[in-house]
């Protein structure tokens, strides 16, 4: 028997976001007791909540979320257990397994401080990991706003907005200038096995990234 588990962070008004991205809000445009039917406006930027990164996010001629195949965005992936490394710290090389996983999922722990004021202080890959992880062809998924040290932490070298230039961002330059994706903010970890299907599906639109519903199957 298999299970589904759902790892997805709820989009809803006022939710936690990256620092400087658009804030989110839904909003009724059309309601039953006024239009007899109920139509809502988004507003939101395209790395809401739980989301995928497009190398187009950080590539200058990186490819966007509507070039890939429905299929791309299935992923056998393999759970890295990083909790024991702490706030602002970087994640050594040495974590990464060996294994015939599509994706890594780093499981840091972060999850916990979603919407705390110690969420920007994640820990975050090194760059000699990343780019370990880019050479064996590993998509990469973890539970905190960025696979990098988030703007505004005095471990990063980028911009405050934490899109810097490739001093700020070098685990999103080595994965996404791979062609590879980047699934960010994910929920629920401690309920997936150590070995899983993630499905990650994204609009089907010309952007850089998207929220997703994250779920694995289990």
């Amino acid at each position: 028997m298999t299970r589904l588990v759902d790892l997805t962070r709820p989009v809803e008004t006022g939710m936690p976001t990256y620092p400087g991205d658009p804030d989110v809000a839904v909003t009724p445009h059309a309601t039953q007791e006024a239009d007899g039917y109920r139509v809502s406006r988004l507003e939101l930027g395209t790395h809401t909540g739980t989301h995928i990164d497009a190398p187009a996010h950080t590539e200058r001629d990186g490819a966007t979320l509507d070039s890939f195949d429905a299929e791309r965005f299935r992923f056998d992936a393999r759970l890295v257990d990083c909790r024991g490394v702490g706030a602002n710290e970087a994640i050594g090389s040495e974590a990464v397994p060996e294994t015939d996983a599509e994706m890594l999922v780093f499981r840091t722990g972060w999850e916990a401080e979603w919407g705390t004021d110690r969420m920007t202080e994640h820990p975050y890959l090194a760059p000699e990991t990343a780019e370990r992880c880019a050479d064996a062809g590993y998509h990469v998924g973890i539970d905190a706003l960025s696979p990098d040290p988030t703007g505004g932490n005095e471990a990063s070298d980028g911009d405050a907005d934490g899109h810097g230039d490739e001093s700020g961002v070098p685990a999103h330059h080595a994965l996404l200038g791979a062609g590879l994706l980047i699934v960010e903010n994910l929920t629920n970890l401690g309920a997936v096995s150590e070995r899983f299907e993630l499905l990650a599906l994204p609009l089907c639109v010309d952007a850089d990234g998207a929220p997703v519903r994250a779920v694995a199957r289990v």
